[in-house]
């Protein structure tokens, strides 16, 4: 009688355990990998190199917006349609870190409380420890993670931003801004910075007065910023408007020369392949309303992105962006880690005080001393 083969042994190694039960999607596993990413606690950069081969297959969606625009909502809201789709969904929620006590309240959980129940749902929280720009240092690190662990897609949300924090639209493949009424008068959207960084516009809270209004004031920067009423239009100086007004073929084009928030409107409803124009939704996303038209226009988004190679694109910028702030945190640990480096720049400061050294000569004299300890030799 043949003896009875024993099972194999768990792994020992606690990362390559860890590495087996991520793939084999269990909860807690993935909540102690993001944990270990999170806060770069050892192993964490094999955990990152193990599941880079598997990357790419989450569809990574921003949300950002001001404070109070209803972004929380607006993520509980997509997650559900897209768990109607039997989607796997993870979605990440930065929160701010206080300035004076360092701590932070992490109350996305809360507010999601509809979905948190939900097996096919993972919720993360992180505290932006300081880091500007919206997100947390950590954040796309995370999203590997969960990316590696096999979630469909990905909702990153952030920190309430202003109009230059924009870390989002380079760690997510579509970018949704979302807006309020209250938002600002019709110079805000001229602005540059987050109201350039949009895929998908959405006014939330359109129940509100004024929403109708910026609405308009959105398409009108498109239509101006994209020149969208010059597109088809006859390439010769000195149109006769009135004439083409009464040729069929032109009659369109020449309303949206006398009004390009009406040709940015046009072509966002349009299916795109070669050039992209932000589309600008209502919704009242905390009644549900106008919730699928915005999941929509991110499809839409999705299969423009494939279709005209700007998803490799971005995906590669990504990964260039990635290896240059590995090596800025390496050249800081190594650099200002080491006690010697911090005493030799300490025994100059009377120099600099003086002003007999500059602090660009100092750096340069640093950084010629220090390349054994920056590149580990």
């Amino acid at each position: 009688m043949t003896a009875p083969v024993p099972a194999a042994a768990p792994p020992a190694d606690p990362i390559a355990r860890l590495l087996a039960d991520l793939r084999a999607g269990r909860p807690a596993a993935v909540a102690r990998a993001v944990s270990i990413v999170e806060n770069h606690r050892p192993g964490f950069d094999r955990l990152l190199a193990e599941l880079h081969p598997t990357l790419g297959r989450a569809r990574r969606i921003g949300i950002t917006g001001p404070p109070g625009a209803g972004k929380s909502t607006m993520t509980t809201a997509l997650a559900k349609a897209l768990r109607a789709r039997d989607l796997r969904v993870a979605i990440v929620a930065v929160d701010p870190t206080s300035p004076f006590t360092g701590g932070a309240l992490l109350g996305d959980r809360i507010r999601m409380e509809s979905i948190a129940l939900d097996p096919g749902v993972f919720i993360r929280s992180l505290a932006t420890r300081g880091s500007l720009g919206g997100l947390s240092s950590a954040a796309r690190e995370v999203c590997d993670v969960l990316d590696g662990a096999g979630f469909d897609v990905i909702l990153l949300e952030t920190v309430g931003v202003g109009q230059s924090e924009l870390d989002v639209a380079r760690a997510a493949d579509t970018t949704l801004v979302v807006l309020v009424p209250e938002s600002g008068d019709s110079i805000q959207t001229l602005k540059a910075g987050v109201m350039e960084i949009a895929d998908v516009y959405c006014v939330n809270k359109a129940d509100r007065p004024g929403a109708d209004r910026l609405r308009n004031d959105i398409e009108l920067m498109l239509g101006l910023r994209g020149d969208g009423a010059s597109v088809d239009m006859p390439a010769h100086h000195g149109i006769d408007l009135a004439a083409l007004a009464k040729d069929p073929a032109h009659r369109d084009f020449v309303k949206d020369a006398m009004n390009p928030a009406r040709a940015a409107r046009r072509a966002a409803a349009e299916e795109q392949t070669e050039r992209w124009t932000p589309p600008v939704l209502k919704s009242v996303a905390a009644q549900g309303e106008g919730v699928d038209g915005v999941l929509d226009a991110l499809d839409r988004h999705a299969r423009y992105l494939a279709a005209s190679g700007e998803l490799r694109s971005r995906r590669r910028a990504r990964l260039r962006e990635r290896v240059t702030e590995v090596v800025e945190q390496k050249v800081r640990q190594r650099l200002w880690g080491d006690a010697a480096t911090t005493a030799w720049v300490d025994e100059r400061l009377q120099a600099l005080e003086e002003g007999t050294l500059t602090p660009f000569a100092a750096a340069d004299d640093l950084l010629a001393r220090s390349g054994a300890l920056l590149t580990g030799r």
